[in-house]
């Protein structure tokens, strides 16, 4: 049994990890190409989309903000800047790169294969996904 403060605890510092692993996505990251084959299980799951959400808003708001733009409190300084998940550069990758991605980390973004299993790593693709404009 985990007092709830510890596990409160737990996830923001889980969440400010998060941060730093998507922050250190820039234009130059690049997936390789057996990820873009790597296909999205949840695609267009309604329930999948909407447990992303409740992980989004536990893990990643506090650096890419509450609606997705990359202007999370945490994130404001770090460098590079979180990623604006508004963005073509973004939402224009396959959900396999992507989910490739938020798995291996980057920088200060840590590879979340080993804190999130693999369906919720593509609920939380699925939760990207409905920042596109």
């Amino acid at each position: 049994f985990v007092p709830k403060q510890v596990y409160m605890k737990f996830l923001t510092i889980i969440g400010l990890l998060l941060c730093g692993l998507l922050a250190s996505a820039q234009d130059n990251w690049v997936a390789p190409e057996s990820a873009k084959e790597v296909v999205n299980v949840y695609s267009e799951n309604d329930i999948a989309t909407q447990k992303g959400a409740k992980m989004y808003q536990k893990l990643c708001w506090t650096c890419h903000g509450k609606t997705g733009q990359g202007d999370g409190p945490a994130g404001s300084g770090l460098n590079p800047k979180p990623r604006n998940f508004s963005l073509a550069e973004v939402q224009d990758q396959s959900d396999g790169e992507l989910f490739w991605k938020l798995s291996n980390g980057k920088g200060m973004m840590i590879p979340y294969k080993h804190s999130l299993n693999e369906d919720q790593r593509w609920q939380l693709i699925n939760f990207i996904r409905t920042f596109k404009k």
